[in-house]
């Protein structure tokens, strides 16, 4: 007989809160909803009992981290070393490399990645077993609300804010931006888990008033390829700075991690 993976979500906002319905409905068999851990009191609003990290860790088998990459960081290695296995949707805390280090050796617990908002990293993290990706490329295009950042100055954000068109926002590596956009670039960092390389990713963030749909493409070329995906995503209503589709993404590493057969690995 299988066993069930007792889950406990941390962060009840807009991906969380999907993710956790989904489970309290007993869609994903092989998974039940334990708790729900976050920083304000939830009432009836969560479809399971609300814990403090410390008794989600005595009662589930399987973490989700739906709340950002502080929570990765503070929390990350405890839940490996407590023997939970740990899922964790906010990637842009990886581009701390020593944090990323150290999430990779903890244990006995296991630490997975969701693919959030974009796909073909697994073709490119199989490409990269064949040699170094060359050349690799995300540019992202985001409404400006959702890039607005405290560290920009008045001028940027009247040319975002006055825009007609695309504004290029800023432009760097993996490793610089998911930093500089926390809620917004965990993309970056998800090609470059694939990639192998935080500094071979360029990045290219754009603000267009017109991105109804918000948009990732990713350009990869190497001695034994060339690759290029592209999506467009409707903003999640409640959180426009994330996709419709991210929830969905967690759901589906959580019905691999927990064996349902039929699943794309």
């Amino acid at each position: 007989m299988s066993t069930v993976r007792k889950v406990g979500i941390v962060g009840w906002g807009a991906i969380g809160r999907v993710v956790g319905t989904v489970l309290a409905e007993g869609r994903i068999g092989g998974a039940e909803l334990v708790c729900v851990v976050d920083n304000r009191p939830l009432g009836e609003a969560a479809p399971a009992r609300q814990a403090t990290f410390e008794e989600a860790l005595e009662a589930c088998d399987l973490i989700v981290e739906t709340a950002g990459q502080g929570v990765v960081r503070e929390w990350g290695e405890r839940v490996l070393e407590s023997g939970t296995d740990l899922l964790v949707a906010s990637t842009g805390a990886l581009t701390d490399e020593d944090l990323a280090k150290r999430l990779l050796a903890a244990g006995p617990g296991r630490v997975y990645f969701t693919s959030g908002a974009v796909g073909g990293l697994d073709l490119l993290q199989a490409a990269r077993s064949l040699g170094p990706l060359d050349e690799v490329r995300l540019t992202t295009t985001k409404l400006p609300s959702t890039l607005e950042q405290p560290w920009m100055d008045g001028e940027l954000l009247a040319r975002m804010r006055s825009a007609t068109g695309p504004v290029v926002v800023m432009t760097g590596t993996a490793r610089e931006i998911p930093v500089k956009f926390p809620k917004s670039t965990n993309v970056a960092a998800s090609v470059a888990l694939a990639v192998g390389d935080l500094d071979t990713v360029r990045v290219q963030v754009v603000a267009d008033p017109a991105a109804h749909h918000t948009r990732h493409v990713i350009e990869a070329s190497g001695a034994h390829g060339a690759y290029r995906f592209e999506v467009a995503h409707l903003p999640d209503p409640g959180n426009p700075a994330t996709s419709q589709v991210v929830p969905y993404a967690v759901l589906r590493s959580l019905a691999a991690l927990a064996g349902r057969t039929g699943q794309i690995l």
